[in-house]
């Protein structure tokens, strides 16, 4: 997205005759083998370290839109009509599948300070939670019923790090803005731009369209602000969900390779140069948050402290000063200098983990995302072979989730998948030319990253603009194997 690089790696050819009858490719092979990513600032941990001005111009403060394409942890950039390509009028679009993270909310339970200084409260929202027979002979229909976060005069228990009438985590009011407003965007381009969905004004859609969520309920606190923004529904939307112990999206289910592969990662030589090449930014922030040092999870990367950070700044909340005798020591706060160092460090991590640390990377990650892609492959397939009648499939996840597939992918330049980061499958097909030339008809796929086409190091893949269905569809065979056939295997399972 942005930038492009060709670089050496390891070669494995995949053959994938009989993978799919359509097209040029079918019978040819494809390279499996792992490429690096592109030598930017990114994985430079020079440039982490004594990196100035900011964090490579990304947005950490706002979900303003008006830099279309530039980096924005709050809200990343996602399809848009103004800025939406469109493709050669001979390619006609048949499928979409797209996956993107939840957009912004609260921080994790697990990522507070011991003392916070404010609280963080949401009572301008509720979380609905209720069960509602389906039937519609039954005549006892439920309340719409809403959580509402309180804190107890009467309960003696105070809850360490973050205080306030929220869940840690939940979607804020103003994520849930910014989800209504992807969910609106994508109907912009995909019916009023393409006349590729159905109306609003029709229920049409409802038999053609797919929505998936997982199991953290953030994530359908998001889709029913997207579905909103994109139907206007005026009835229930159903969203698909897998058991909470093998859910393949977010992911879950069990791959004890995986786990291993990137706890090595996390281990190795790089790793702990870089955790030596951060000591005095720790030594800033522990002193300032009270983080002890023999806390692990704030200490074996900068994700907590990440986290913690960018989450106030998304929502306008200052950075904390250091608590004495419980008050604010104003001569000792986290400055913005600091957060954007463990800003870059974050970036740097996300890029060692996912792209940089070489085939264990490329391992690591097909194995634990492995059964998502094998079933984002059989629905390529099944509108090759007209089995599948739905346009639209919509997965609504994690940065987990996002980071995994990205390295699938074998994204040229890696980052922390932000707020809303969202992946596009575009499934085209193209009719065979008799006369006048135009090249080989047949199935072709277009993927976006943040709106744009994106770049992968893997040379079967590269430009990932109109390339042949069979084509992708061998890559992740040779991967994952079709239905997930290799992924037990990889996972040690």
């Amino acid at each position: 997205m942005w930038s492009s690089s060709s670089s050496g790696g390891w070669h494995l050819l995949a053959t994938f005759a009989g993978v799919s009858s359509y097209g040029a490719g079918a019978g040819g092979g494809v390279d499996i083998g792992w490429y690096a990513p592109a030598s930017t600032k990114l994985n430079n941990i020079t440039a982490v370290v004594d990196g100035t001005g900011g964090v490579y111009d990304f947005i950490y403060n706002s979900s303003d839109t008006t830099r279309y394409g530039t980096y924005n942890w709050c809200n990343m950039p996602h399809v848009r009509k103004t800025e939406y390509v469109k493709a050669a009028k001979e390619y006609e679009l048949v499928y979409v599948e797209l996956i993107h993270r939840h957009h912004k909310r609260t921080p994790y339970a697990s990522n507070a300070f011991p003392v916070e200084p404010y609280h963080w409260n949401c009572d301008d929202q509720g979380l609905y939670f209720y069960g509602k027979p389906i039937d519609s002979k039954r005549k006892t229909p439920a309340a719409q019923t809403y959580w509402k976060g309180y804190l107890s005069a009467i309960n003696p228990f105070v809850p360490s790090g973050w205080i306030g009438t929220c869940q840690f985590p939940q979607i804020t009011t103003a994520g849930l803005d910014d989800s209504w407003q992807h969910g609106a965007d994508l109907h912009d381009v995909y019916h009023d731009l393409l006349n590729f969905l159905p109306s609003r004004d029709s229920e049409k859609w409802r038999d053609r369209v797919v929505y998936r969520v997982t199991n953290n309920l953030i994530t359908s606190q998001v889709a029913g602000m997207v579905i909103n923004g994109m139907w206007n529904a005026s009835r229930e939307v159903p969203l698909l969900v897998q058991a909470s112990t093998i859910d393949s999206l977010e992911p879950k289910y069990p791959c004890a390779k995986a786990s291993f592969l990137f706890d090595k990662i996390k281990s190795n030589e790089r790793w702990k140069e870089h955790l030596n090449a951060a000591k005095p930014l720790y030594s800033l922030l522990d002193n300032i948050s009270g983080v002890p040092v023999t806390d692990n999870g704030f200490h074996e990367g900068l994700d907590h402290y990440y986290d913690n950070l960018s989450a106030r700044q998304c929502h306008q909340k200052p950075f904390p000063c250091k608590i004495v005798d419980g008050k604010n020591d104003t001569s000792e706060c986290i400055t913005q200098d600091m957060a954007n160092k463990a800003y870059r460090f974050g970036h740097w991590e996300y890029s060692h983990i996912y792209r940089d640390a070489g085939e264990m990377a490329l391992t690591a990650s097909v194995a634990s995302f492995g059964v998502w892609i094998a079933e984002l492959a059989e629905h390529l397939r099944e509108v090759m072979t007209e089995k599948q009648h739905v346009l639209w499939y919509h997965n609504i996840a994690h940065d987990g989730s996002v980071s995994r597939l990205l390295s699938v992918l074998q994204v040229d330049e890696m980052v922390w998948p932000g707020m809303g980061a969202e992946v596009v499958f575009e499934q085209f097909y193209k009719k065979k030319q008799t006369s006048g030339g135009g090249g080989d008809g047949g199935y072709f796929v277009r993927v976006l990253f943040g709106g744009r086409v994106l770049t992968s190091s893997n040379p079967s893949l590269g430009v990932m603009d109109m390339i042949p269905v069979e084509t992708l569809l061998g890559y992740f065979d040779g991967l994952v194997g079709r239905g997930a056939s290799l992924v037990a295997g990889k996972c040690g399972n």
